[in-house]
């Protein structure tokens, strides 16, 4: 497979979160592979909520539609449940990967029914509706949140520990495999995978080991019915 180029998409300002992101992309990354990672200019710091998420989608497709650094073959939106990549897809012409769309896909290649860790309850319901939207929901056991924000999970001895607590009420809920349910929980399948005794799918790694494989087989995103590309019009961008 030729070298692939991806393009990781942070869903929040924070560009501290944008460099961990990073790093737990190029650890999956095939040999050959490059990760450059893309922090919007604005929106919000973190992505906790519907009024972040709306702020947070239109960010990201501001940043990609200004992007003028290196050409890239494939996008991965690392913003567990967050808007945007049906957007995303209309925009550019490579294969879009959402890391919500991955990791539920591949928990589906594990064990008959997964669950999500996230991080605040408020949360939860919006990742169901993406998951719904994706075709995967029905295979969801529970979404359950651990209580913590998204700025929260650089305290990593605090995270696993709600972690493993949320875990156990997404398994007794029925869950045969765990997904990490938020970009900046990267690393962490590693920590708690073994202590859980139940496969631990990480968006962020999936979503990349997905965009290789659709690059090398050269596929992307089909323009014939709803993810056409968008009509020819004048749109004006935040303050135009």
């Amino acid at each position: 497979m030729r070298n692939v180029r991806i393009v990781v998409t942070n869903c929040n300002t924070t560009q501290e979160m944008t460099e961990e992101i990073v790093r737990g992309a190029r650890a999956a990354a095939g040999p050959g592979t490059t990760v450059t990672g893309l922090t919007p200019a604005w929106g919000p710091e973190s992505a906790e909520g519907w009024l972040d998420s709306f702020l947070s989608a239109a960010a990201v497709m501001d940043a990609l539609r200004t992007y003028d650094g290196t050409p890239y073959d494939a996008v991965v939106m690392a913003g567990f449940g967050e808007h945007g990549r049906e957007g995303v897809r209309e925009l550019v012409d490579v294969p879009v990967v959402d890391i919500t769309e991955a990791a539920a896909h591949l928990a589906c290649l594990l064990g008959r029914r997964y669950g999500v860790v996230t991080t605040l309850e408020r949360s939860c319901g919006q990742i169901e509706d993406s998951l719904e939207l994706a075709g995967v929901g029905r295979n969801c056991a529970a979404v359950v949140g651990t209580g913590l924000g998204v700025l929260d999970l650089g305290d990593r001895d605090r995270t696993e520990a709600a972690f493993l607590a949320a875990a156990e009420r997404v398994r007794a809920a029925g869950a045969e495999v765990l997904v990490l349910g938020c970009a900046g929980m990267t690393g962490l399948e590693r920590m708690v995978g073994d202590k859980l005794g139940l496969p631990v799918v990480d968006g962020v790694g999936a979503a990349v080991k997905l965009a290789e494989g659709l690059v090398g087989l050269g596929l992307t995103t089909s323009r014939a019915g709803s993810l056409a590309k968008p009509e020819p019009k004048r749109r004006v961008w935040g303050a135009g």
